[in-house]
């Protein structure tokens, strides 16, 4: 599989490929809430978002992540409110799993709905497009705020890896979730039933 993917689009939320253009945007919403000093998670810093901007685009030059920016779409405009990628891919004549991570989003688009579509769509490529058999989810024991995101798109928790790595300068036990290929359909209706309109 090469990690290649379009810009993937919903009337309320673009992904776009990253793009150094993407600068000013994203270090409004990293801004949004001071989010560079949970300690729990690894959210750039206004001051360091370009050199973050980089390392991802040079990953995705490897062949090894597809980095976005999330950009949210009103009637008053667009705004750059996140990022989020397609990274770990493994791929092989049998199979093909992959983990969407590294995502995060200002604090004012968090718990507004904007998560769920933006994984409805990456989830439909990684399954419809790419034919992956199980996409992972990973974060911090700890972060409490991501694990309840991740278990409300309806991934199943998959076990703990303790003592896993280095993160922010102590030990990170890492919770890993995913979906399966045959868990896809059934997860693509909840999901699908949590955008509707209220």
């Amino acid at each position: 599989m090469n990690l290649i993917c379009p810009t993937l689009r919903h009337p309320r939320v673009r992904l776009e490929l990253l793009s150094i253009e993407h600068l000013l945007g994203l270090q409004a919403a990293s801004d949004d809430g001071d989010l560079s000093t949970l300690w729990y998670t690894a959210v750039p810093s206004a001051d360091g978002m370009a050199v973050e901007i980089e390392r991802r685009l040079g990953l995705y030059a490897q062949g090894k992540m597809v980095p976005f920016t999330i950009i949210e779409i009103t009637d008053a405009g667009e705004t750059i409110i996140g990022m989020t990628t397609f990274m770990n891919a493994e791929h092989s004549a049998q199979y093909t799993r992959v983990e969407i991570g590294s995502t995060w989003y200002a604090q004012s688009a968090q718990r507004s709905g904007i998560n769920t579509i933006v994984k409805r769509m990456m989830l439909a490529h990684a399954f419809e497009v790419w034919g992956a058999i199980a996409v992972e989810f990973r974060t911090h024991r700890l972060n409490q705020t991501s694990r309840r995101a991740i278990e409300r798109l309806g991934a199943q928790f998959d076990g703990t890896l303790r003592a896993h790595s280095l993160s922010n300068g102590v030990l990170r036990d890492t919770v890993v979730y995913s979906i399966v290929a045959a868990e896809w359909p059934t997860i693509r209706v909840h999901l699908d039933f949590k955008m509707r309109p209220r």
